[in-house]
This record gives C-alpha cells, structure tokens and sequence, in this order.
C-alpha cells in the first residue's frame, strides 16, 4: 500500500492553493477559504464541505470507538458533521 502524501497538490485546479493542507493516517484535507471549501480525501474518496464563516488552521483524529475528525478554527475546535457536503 503506498502512504499518502500531503505535499502534492490532489486537489481541483479552480479551487487555486489551500491556505492549508495536511495528511493523518490516512486522511487528508485542504482547506480554501476564499472559496469556503474544505476537501477531504479518505480511503480514495473526494468529499468537499462548506467551511462557511470557519478559517481552518488545523485537523484533529480520534480513533476512539469510530474515527472522527475535528478541526481548529478562529474559535476552537469544530466537528467535521457539523459542515455541509456540497457536490
């Protein structure tokens, strides 16, 4: 199985470059806030959300009971649920 890397751009031309991106195990995010998108790349599936008023810093796993993701925004810590999924 080959590792996911973070530093290679995966991500859709339009959306221009992330003011961030990273990879963890293996998942791996970009985030653009002039487009208020937030790509998420996990197990070879593409999902982008509406980041709406939220400018993402960082990204937070917990492997506790299912994996789920968090992120740092200006005000703390957000959960990936509470964003929509746009197509």
């Amino acid at each position: 199985m080959k590792p996911i890397s973070g530093g290679e751009r995966w991500w859709p031309e339009d959306l221009g470059q992330p003011s961030t991106s990273g990879s963890q195990n293996e998942m791996r995010y970009a985030f653009f806030p002039e487009k208020r998108r937030l790509l998420i790349e996990q197990g070879g599936k593409l999902t982008t959300y509406d980041s709406g008023d939220h400018h993402i810093s960082g990204v937070a796993q917990q492997a506790s009971q299912g994996q789920s993701l968090a992120f740092t925004d200006q005000n703390g810590s957000i959960k990936l649920d509470t964003l929509t999924q746009v197509e």
